[in-house]
């Protein structure tokens, strides 16, 4: 066992889902490094964001490490998802896709933590300088874990919508959600494996 906080251990129940079904699960407010964009995933923006993200998360680890005595282990990148037009994502419309990219930081990492090793962050990645640290909560939730391309994920989601939701008594209460656990770069498509998740309400 490490002596390192490890929320995908620690906390299995947000990070692991069965792939044959929905589960509803509880999510707390958690705290989180953001950077905002807008188009496809594939574009140079999105690329930028996420670096920004990693240049920011890593420093802010060792500097937990070696300043406050407490490691842990760097969350996956997760987004979450969403669009003015409703029939953008069944359309892959990629363009008009808009999103917050995201890693999960342990409670006690503050702004002025973040803040110290920001200057060194920008150096290696600019877009650093529009990183935020945010509280943010999104109560109950369906999720389920998808194997595959992202390209496939469209028959899921759109069953969890318009057949898992309302056979439930359950409306969407926030963005498409997705935890990232392989980086699409090396892994090919087939070995993918990602969290889908939606914010729900009770009717």
């Amino acid at each position: 066992m490490t002596g390192k906080v490890d929320f995908k251990r620690d906390e299995k129940q947000f990070y692991s889902a069965p792939t044959d079904r929905f589960v509803e699960v509880d999510v707390p407010q958690m705290s989180f490094l953001q950077i905002d964009g807008a188009g496809s995933p594939e574009s140079d923006a999105y690329a930028r964001a996420v670096e920004a993200l990693y240049a920011l998360s890593y420093p802010v680890k060792f500097a937990s490490k070696n300043l406050l005595g407490r490691d842990y282990v760097v969350c996956p990148l997760e987004g979450l998802w969403w669009s003015d037009r409703l029939g953008s994502f069944a359309e892959r419309a990629k363009a008009e896709w808009l999103w917050t990219m995201m890693i999960r930081q342990p409670d006690w990492v503050t702004a002025d933590l973040v803040d110290s090793v920001r200057e060194k962050a920008i150096a290696k990645a600019p877009a650093a300088a529009g990183v935020r640290l945010v509280a943010f909560t999104e109560g109950l939730s369906v999720q389920i874990l998808h194997l595959g391309s992202f390209e496939d994920e469209t028959p899921t989601v759109a069953r969890l919508h318009d057949e898992y939701l309302p056979a439930n008594g359950l409306v969407e209460s926030g963005h498409h959600h997705e935890i990232y656990f392989s980086d699409p770069r090396t892994s090919p498509p087939e070995k993918l494996r990602t969290i889908i998740r939606q914010p729900v309400a009770r009717r």
